[in-house]
């Protein structure tokens, strides 16, 4: 029997009540999100009710978490309790892929040092999406696995999922730097790999993608690029911006301050901003060690079973690919 009572007061002491959002990313939340502001104890108390009555469901059930998802959902009930089931799911049953239970924070902390992944602090024009520098070739692929390092990326967004809410509300906009990506680095993103981290981001993560920018691609992109483009959704694939070299055309759609000043702009240097992020994952170790009383049971699911097997999985990798 699951002790939601148990767990519900658990939350309620280790999480804060709702954050107020300001007067312009309320606004956007209610034009863009469908979001009531009158109604909203109605939809989480709705969305809390539908977990509880999961066997295999043991999800946080706080009022920050829950709406955030729905938030993430624009306020689709349906949607929602899709996202939460899959997004506790697939932590479970694929923990070499997402952080679920017995995260080593100090381990990933190394990897989260190289800078891979860093979330700038100025959103996009002030009050729009937040924007996420992926620097794809910034790891040694002799030394470490993309897994590890996406990984290790997950400690920062797990506290965007937690704590951002112009992200939460406006969505993220990811600008993949590819400079320095050699053969190394697509041998070790294998097809399965490449779908299982697509399925996580468009069907568990209560966070939109609203554009992703590809800058610095080198020689034989075009084929990789052509080879995952179906893997999502056609939403997503009319995100996708190709820039080459051309950061010219990448101004005109990021303005070039929002950009960190290593790219000409004034929105933080890599270094500092790897620091700052180092301290906000220290200072929520404590979130980490709770995370191991949530995930899934599916031997307690009702109902047929979601088949992950067939909607994430297939191998292969790319080991006749020359691309540096």
């Amino acid at each position: 029997m699951k002790t939601s009572f148990v767990n519900r007061q658990r939350d309620l002491v280790n999480m804060p009540s709702i954050r107020p959002l300001r007067a312009e990313l309320q606004k956007n939340a209610i034009e863009q999100l469908n979001e009531v502001p009158e109604r909203l104890d109605q939809d989480i108390a709705a969305l809390r009710l539908w977990i509880e009555q999961q066997p295999h469901l043991k999800a946080r059930t706080d009022d920050q978490t829950l709406v955030n998802f729905l938030r993430g959902c624009k306020f689709s009930l349906e949607k929602t309790k899709s996202k939460m089931d899959r997004f506790y799911t697939l932590r479970t049953k694929y923990p070499d892929y997402f952080l679920g239970h017995n995260v080593d924070v100090d381990k990933l902390l190394v990897l989260f040092r190289i800078g891979n992944a860093i979330a700038l602090p100025r959103p996009l024009n002030d009050n729009g999406p937040r924007i996420i520098l992926l620097r794809m070739g910034a790891h040694n692929p002799d030394m470490y696995h993309f897994l590890d390092i996406n990984r290790a990326g997950s400690l920062m967004h797990q506290i965007m999922l937690n704590e951002d809410d112009d992200a939460i509300v406006n969505g993220c906009i990811h600008l993949l730097d590819l400079t320095n990506l050699k053969t190394g680095h697509y041998l070790q993103m294998t097809p399965t790999l490449s779908k299982r981290m697509t399925v996580f981001q468009e069907q568990a993560l209560p966070m939109r993608t609203v554009g992703t920018h590809f800058i610095n691609t080198p020689g034989g992109f075009d084929k990789i690029f052509n080879m995952f483009k179906p893997m999502l959704s056609k939403k997503q694939q009319s995100r996708l911006y190709v820039h080459g070299n051309n950061l010219e055309s990448l101004y005109k759609q990021i303005p070039q301050k929002y950009l960190p000043v290593e790219y000409g702009g004034e929105n933080g240097s890599v270094p500092e901003l790897i620091k700052e992020w180092e301290e906000r994952i220290n200072a929520n170790r404590n979130y980490w060690v709770d995370e191991a009383n949530y995930g899934t049971d599916e031997r307690l699911r009702l109902g047929k079973p979601i088949d992950f097997e067939s909607l994430c999985g297939f191998e292969g990798s790319f080991r006749q690919l020359n691309v540096d």
